[in-house]
């Protein structure tokens, strides 16, 4: 596909003696956002931390806007033009919320009207701007942790189950801040588990099952079909409103 942004062929992954993907093949096109959804352990996050050089692939070929990324050290991919939001957040702590996005910001200091433009979706993080990050609510590091990966344009943003333990109102805030990020043409490669917010926002679907992508489609058909649903990940969108 010309319009390919990313590209996994036959990427497997091993983990000390554990074998955890088998020959993932995915495709990102640029511009669109992807999700991974899959039951839990088939994939989904060791999928996002190969692609971070966070774990090297064992086998297989991970390209990024046409270059060959699977041998780079994690600093050099992200120099590339990779932004990672993981589970975990891994915001600085005891660094204030300017602090974070200061070093997130590898062009020196933040743009201002790229500030204003993320404090439109997390106001909070205006609020506690001098705040250590350590202070913050579980929502408001989860805003932290996403903004660090905006502060700057990036070509393509990994994000791993941002909604998770938020309020309906900041999962509704981060729905039209990942809109945003989308109409202004970045590509995002998104794992997760709300599956509300995955038909919301989700241009296209993979679906991991035991360490392999065994779906791949429009995210709309996924939505559409409660069998396919059932199938793929064991319930359907309609029990999760």
């Amino acid at each position: 596909m010309s319009d390919t942004l990313l590209a996994l062929s036959g990427v497997h992954t091993h983990i000390g003696r554990y074998h955890i993907l088998h020959g993932v093949d995915l495709v990102a096109p640029q511009g669109r956002t992807t999700m991974l959804l899959g039951r839990n352990g088939a994939g989904k996050t060791t999928t996002l931390r190969t692609i971070m050089g966070l774990w090297r692939a064992s086998q297989g070929s991970i390209h990024f806007d046409g270059a060959a990324i699977e041998g780079l050290a994690t600093p050099d991919i992200a120099q590339a033009g990779i932004a990672y939001v993981p589970e975990t957040m891994a915001i600085f702590s005891d660094l204030t919320v300017r602090e974070n996005l200061v070093l997130a910001a590898r062009g020196g200091p933040p743009d201002e009207k790229r500030l204003e433009w993320i404090f439109g979706f997390f106001p909070a993080l205006r609020k506690f701007w001098l705040s250590r990050a350590g202070t913050l609510s579980g929502g408001q590091k989860q805003m932290l942790s996403i903004a660090r990966a905006i502060v700057e344009e990036r070509k393509l943003i990994l994000i791993d189950e941002p909604t998770k333990g938020l309020s309906p109102a900041i999962v509704v805030a981060l729905i039209d801040c990942l809109k945003e990020i989308k109409r202004a043409g970045a590509t995002v490669l998104l794992v997760e588990q709300n599956f509300r917010v995955a038909q919301e926002v989700g241009d296209l679907v993979c679906v991991m099952e035991s360490g392999r992508v065994v779906h791949h489609g429009a995210m709309a058909d996924l939505a559409a079909d409660e069998m396919l649903q059932r199938r793929l990940l064991g319930l359907s969108l309609d029990s999760h409103q």
